[in-house]
């Protein structure tokens, strides 16, 4: 499963023109994160390309993007780590950003370690700009993302079917209550949240937002 801009800033919450903006320079330090899927036209990112943007639109929250960029570039320069940046937990206060290990975490800005007691859970959902990103292995009550079940790709729960074809259908005429015609065991309810997940991840089509 490989995830299209807008699904991938859906479930991040980071917005279009973020991604966009944090892929630049690609092949340099600068590129905060390369899909990795394919970086070039058509943009694919991978399941551990979400979760290292929701990683970064946390930080994001709390810090600079020059921080981040400076945070990420003393990971893989001066520590010398190659893994892809969903492998690790980075945490951000006021100050700076810290690489969590364990019980402690590495200062990639001044330096140093120090005492971390509570890690930022990059699945919990959060708001961003007065908008409510989603859990991300569970955006709704009955829509899921699993990267063992279809790719990643977002399906009704305790299903293989993928709720973006649920929506489509319900889109196209089909009442809630008759899509267990169709997909046997698919309740009107998982149908109407099939539905309002596509409409959440369709709003990413509009305007495009300043990067903060």
């Amino acid at each position: 499963m490989s995830y299209e801009p807008k699904l991938a800033a859906a479930l991040s919450g980071a917005t279009l023109r973020q991604l966009s903006h944090w892929r630049r320079a690609l092949g340099t330090k600068d590129a905060l994160l390369v899909p990795e899927i394919s970086d070039s036209r058509p943009i694919l990112y991978s399941f551990r390309d979400v979760m290292a943007l929701r990683a970064c639109v946390k930080l994001r929250k709390e810090t600079s993007l020059q921080k981040i960029r400076r945070a990420v570039g003393t990971l893989r320069g001066d520590l010398g780590e190659r893994e892809h940046l969903s492998s690790y937990a980075l945490v951000a206060d006021a100050d700076t950003i810290y690489l969590a290990e364990q019980e402690q975490a590495v200062d990639l800005i001044r330096g140093g370690n120090l005492v971390i007691h509570q890690l930022v859970d990059v699945l919990a959902p959060f708001y961003k700009d007065g908008r409510h990103i989603p859990d991300l292995l569970n955006p709704r009550d009955h829509v899921a993302v699993d990267a063992a079940v279809r790719g990643g790709e977002p399906v009704i729960h305790g299903t293989r079917i993928p709720a973006a074809e649920v929506a489509a259908l319900v889109r196209d005429g089909v009442p809630t209550d008759r899509i267990g015609d169709f997909y046997p065991g698919v309740t009107a309810a998982a149908a109407r949240d099939a539905v309002d997940f596509s409409d959440y991840v369709d709003s990413y089509d509009g305007p495009r937002q300043v990067v903060a």
